[in-house]
């Protein structure tokens, strides 16, 4: 089965087409990275004036590179949702357009389902699983009895991980995006600032970094009354020891619970490197996949794979009445 894919939940415009869920014929992804650094975060209105601008483009190099035609398409999906609605909006356009001018079925994608898939793609899930995903929109552990069963164990309560490094690097003074300078300048630094891990209740796996992103911005603003220098790589690596020390601890508390055979590590967040080093080596035991960097940032061949297990499950949509929703839970 052939599926010709569209992500375009936040600022990436992408389209790829993938084979049976796995063989990713050609994976095309354009960032709008440059456009939205100088403003230190996505502008929603700006994103989805881009997407309408390259879109056409995208579909014709995707087609062009995977050699292959129109007719021979069998299904298109899209992501649905969650995600920024104008963006969202203009991607679901986009792939009805195409599968109603060619006569192709249609589904939409969840976009959390599409990250935990995306390591499907050079690996196998193996069930029951337990996936960590881990972005700038979302922190969540979920429990996989099998494909396309999802139930949510844990979520954030307030900041996502990926905001609070966003926020952080913001503080600190470091470019947009934050997350991969932060990751970078922990490696140089120590953790000497001993900033709080926000647990929460060990009983339960769900996420709070918001304390933890205050508590940076009092020792910045602390030391900036004193006229006292902060140490960029040590608060880095501080906040990332921090950061990682709760991820992984309830990821360990979780696998253990709910005797998971392996682990997804899934998201934006999964290209960090502090954190595929350690959790490699702190959660022993248990087979840990974590998809190619390539795939971890929002991109259409992740919405490929997972569709075509949707259509195993699921169909695709009898009609043509897709719909974008900014809110989206994975059970849902």
């Amino acid at each position: 089965m052939i599926i010709l894919a569209v992500e375009s939940s936040c600022d990436e415009t992408s389209v790829a087409i993938v084979s049976d869920g796995k063989k990713v014929l050609s994976h095309i992804v354009l960032s709008q990275i440059d456009i939205h650094a100088i403003y230190g975060g996505v502008v929603p209105e700006i994103a989805s004036r881009n997407h309408v601008v390259h879109m056409t483009r995208v579909f014709e190099q995707a087609l062009r590179e995977a050699s292959i035609t129109e007719s021979e398409i069998d299904l298109v999906a899209v992501t649905e949702g969650p995600g920024l609605i104008g963006s969202l909006l203009t991607g679901i356009n986009a792939a009805t357009a195409f599968a109603f001018a060619h006569g192709k079925k249609i589904l939409g994608i969840n976009h959390l389902v599409g990250h935990i898939y995306a390591a499907n793609i050079d690996h196998d899930l193996q069930f029951p699983a337990l996936a960590l995903l881990v972005s700038g929109g979302h922190t969540e552990l979920i429990y996989m009895s099998d494909h396309m069963n999802f139930k949510l164990l844990g979520t954030t309560m307030d900041d996502a991980v990926g905001e609070a490094y966003d926020k952080v690097a913001r503080t600190l003074g470091l470019s947009y995006p934050g997350g991969p300078v932060v990751d970078k300048l922990a490696a140089l630094g120590s953790d000497t600032y001993h900033l709080p891990r926000p647990y929460l209740d060990k009983k339960e796996y769900h996420f709070s970094f918001s304390g933890l992103k205050s508590a940076v911005i009092n020792v910045v603003h602390h030391a900036n009354q004193k006229n006292e220098n902060i140490r960029i790589n040590d608060m880095c690596a501080s906040f990332q020891a921090s950061v990682l020390d709760v991820i992984i601890e309830k990821t360990r508390l979780a696998a253990e619970a709910y005797h998971v055979k392996q682990i997804i590590v899934a998201g934006g967040v999964a290209a960090n490197k502090g954190l595929r080093k350690r959790i490699y080596q702190e959660i022993p035991g248990f087979e840990i996949i974590i998809p190619k960097m390539e795939y971890c940032t929002d991109n259409a061949a992740m919405i490929g794979a997972a569709a075509y297990y949707h259509y195993l499950k699921k169909g695709a949509l009898p009609n043509y009445l897709l719909g974008g929703t900014s809110t989206l839970s994975i059970e849902d």
